[in-house]
């Protein structure tokens, strides 16, 4: 396992590079409860990635998979998680990638586009769409810390919460990492900010997909974006399809010059 350690937290990860020059390189950043094994690796995007000759570089985010685990809420603002993403990529040497967030990991992934731009060659926001904006819900956070440390999953009433708790529960996860990790207290990123971000952006999400909303709605916020809509999915299915990776790939080798027409 490679790591790195940044302020205080070591961080695993994998640098994966193919045997001659880059197609691109593509740094994966993974969702709640989920680790770069689990969200990138069983999937095969690690697999599909290498076949089109990028180098993959994924890491475990902070309270998750092989990576440190505090327990203080205030360890997971998202400033520190972006700036663990761009402390890996000057310690491996990286000036611009591909950047590739689903769910969770796509505001890691914007607020890293925010802070260095320069550093991002394509921006990818998957699992994600209109919902994006809302602010959380009175008690959202904390019926999810609650839910990850209830002694039983099955006391969960909530659907959704149960289905993260028992996705944490079948990873091995320090629950009680997770639980802090949903209580961190993050400002909220508007339509506004999102404006000023130059480099091309892919927004993509299930059809069934309610916790993200509609994709083309997010993507509307940037300059440069565009939309991807995959049919029958829901969050959970959708970042293994076939479908999603065809999307993704298209992007980035610009074939999807049109603005809010995919539909897969």
């Amino acid at each position: 396992m490679a790591s790195l350690t940044v302020n205080g937290v070591t961080l695993a990860y994998d640098d994966i590079a193919p045997p001659g020059p880059p197609a691109h390189t593509v740094v994966l950043l993974h969702g709640y409860a989920s680790n770069r094994k689990e969200g990138w690796r069983r999937t095969g995007w690690y697999a599909a990635l290498e076949r089109r000759g990028a180098r993959v570089i994924a890491l475990d985010q902070r309270g998750h998979g092989e990576s440190d685990k505090p327990h203080d809420p205030a360890a997971y603002t998202r400033d520190k998680l972006a700036a663990d993403v761009l402390a890996l990529l000057n310690h491996l040497g990286v000036e611009r990638c591909d950047l590739i967030g689903y769910s969770m990991g796509t505001r890691t992934a914007v607020q890293a586009a925010l802070e260095a731009p320069e550093r991002v060659s394509n921006l990818v926001l998957g699992g994600v769409g209109g919902r994006f904006f809302e602010p959380r819900e009175p008690g959202q956070a904390e019926a999810l810390a609650k839910a990850m440390l209830a002694d039983d999953p099955e006391t969960i009433e909530h659907p959704l919460l149960r289905s993260f708790r028992h996705f944490a529960d079948e990873q091995g996860e320090d629950r009680a990492a997770l639980a802090a990790f949903s209580r961190a207290e993050n400002p909220p990123i508007n339509r506004e900010t999102l404006a000023g971000l130059p480099m091309p952006v892919l927004v993509v999400a299930g059809q069934r997909d309610d916790t993200a909303g509609d994709p083309e709605d997010l993507a509307r916020a940037f300059p440069n974006g565009r939309a991807v809509t995959v049919a029958g999915c829901d969050h959970f299915s959708a970042i293994p399809h076939a479908l999603t990776k065809a999307a993704v790939f298209d992007f980035l080798d610009g074939l999807l010059d049109d603005p809010f027409e995919g539909r897969f």
